[in-house]
């Protein structure tokens, strides 16, 4: 089975990081913050419908979905990273 992954081609391309809307992401954004790794203004802003997100890390974008979207996101190329809980892996049977 051919991998359906995505990996940014060129230096110019971010990587992107799949980070789930609640609890979760209040925990990532301070460990993200220490890293020196800030989103753009419109990350914070609940009335945004942006999907991507730049931030003070020219090689990486961050994108905000629901929690079970996480792991679809990594599992077909969409994003090359995720933070996602132990529920949300037990219930999709991905390989990756």
């Amino acid at each position: 089975m051919k991998s359906r992954r995505t990996v940014p081609s060129a230096p110019s391309e971010a990587l992107i990081m799949a980070l789930p809307n609640g609890r979760i992401l209040g925990e990532v954004m301070p460990l993200l913050k220490r890293a020196g790794i800030e989103p753009e203004p419109a990350f914070t802003d609940p009335k945004s419908r942006k999907l991507r997100f730049s931030t003070s890390d020219p090689g990486l974008d961050l994108i905000r979905v629901r929690s079970f979207d996480v792991a679809s996101f990594v599992a077909f190329g969409a994003a090359q990273i995720g933070v996602a809980g132990n529920d949300v892996l037990m219930e999709f049977d991905y390989s990756e």
